[in-house]
Order: C-alpha cells, then structure tokens, then sequence
C-alpha cells in the first residue's frame, strides 16, 4: 500500500498483518480523492482510521492537519508508526486511541471542526453505526464540509439525510464489493 499523490506521493505504509484492517486500496483511494477534488487547507477527521491511508493521502494533497481515530492500540501504533516515517507526527497529525462514537463526543466538547470526515468502520458494525454518525456529526462540521462513508455495498453505513444543518447526499459510487458515498453539510 502506499500514498498514490501529492508530496508523499509513491511512499509506502505499513499496514497490520491479517484481515483484521481492510485497508482503502490504492484504485479506489485514486478515485475518491478525484471525486473530491483539491483538498488544500482542509482539517480533516479519520474515524476509524486504520493505517490512516485516507487521512495521511489528504494530507500529503495539502490538507492543514488531520485528527485518526483508532481503537486497537496495535493498529494504532502501526498508524503512528506511518506518520512518524512520513514526517507527519506532531500538530498536523494526531492519533486519538479512542473507540469513534467516544472521540466525536471529545471532539464536540472541545468544539472542534473538520472540513472534511473519512468514516470507514469495520463493515460488521456499518449498518447500525449510520443514526448515532448522522446526529453527532452536524455539531463537528464547518459549513460545506464532506463526508465521505466507505462501507460494503451489501450492506452499507446510511447516515440519514437530516433537515436544515444536516448531511445531503452529493455522489455515490461503487468499486467492485466497495460503496463509496460523499456527503455535503448544508
């Protein structure tokens, strides 16, 4: 696996053995970061971040700082581990050891705001994680921010589409048994 553009474009990153972390692979990464477009200046929030591929592919595209949410300490340190040998440690990159639902709690009390949230959960979890995302997220999200849900197609995380201040869907796109969907705080 390794970062597909930007200044650490062609880089490698460690990743966790086993099937435990799905990492996003390099086809559909490319194609997402096309969908998004320039992503320069953004403060980016990975939950669920794995090896942080999607998190550390944002910031090597110009993004100011990303915050990785990871629950298992061993991926955790692996996710570290890539930062640190990319440069990345320090305030542009944070780890948060944290289960997701607990960090956007953190993140709402110390009334943080993203431009741009990756939500990639292990796809066993998806399907019941979609209310709790899409009432805790509005309050952490600048105005016209994205999300962007990775899921599997069978069986994807939905966030609801809420009202005014809520998620409208804005693109969807599937890549073999991989759902991508992009989603534009109103």
């Amino acid at each position: 696996m390794r970062v597909i553009a930007g200044r650490l474009g062609g880089r490698r990153l460690k990743a966790p053995p086993g099937r435990t972390t799905r990492p996003t692979s390099d086809r559909v990464r490319e194609a997402l970061f096309s969908m998004l477009g320039a992503v320069e200046g953004m403060s980016v929030l990975d939950l669920f971040a794995g090896t942080g591929a999607l998190g550390i592919e944002a910031l090597s595209r110009a993004a100011q700082s990303a915050v990785f949410v990871e629950r298992d300490a061993r991926v955790a340190d692996i996710l570290a581990g890539n930062l640190t040998a990319l440069g990345l440690a320090g305030e542009v990159a944070q780890v948060r050891r944290a289960d997701a639902l607990a960090a956007l709690k953190g993140a709402r009390a110390r009334k943080e705001t993203y431009d741009l949230v990756f939500i990639d959960p292990p796809y066993a979890q998806a399907r019941d994680l979609g209310p709790e995302l899409s009432a805790m997220l509005p309050a952490l999200l600048r105005p016209g921010a994205r999300v962007v849900v990775e899921s599997d197609r069978r069986a994807p995380l939905q966030l609801p589409h809420a009202g005014t201040g809520g998620l409208a869907l804005e693109r969807s796109r599937r890549y073999g048994d991989t759902s991508i969907t992009i989603h534009r705080h109103q």
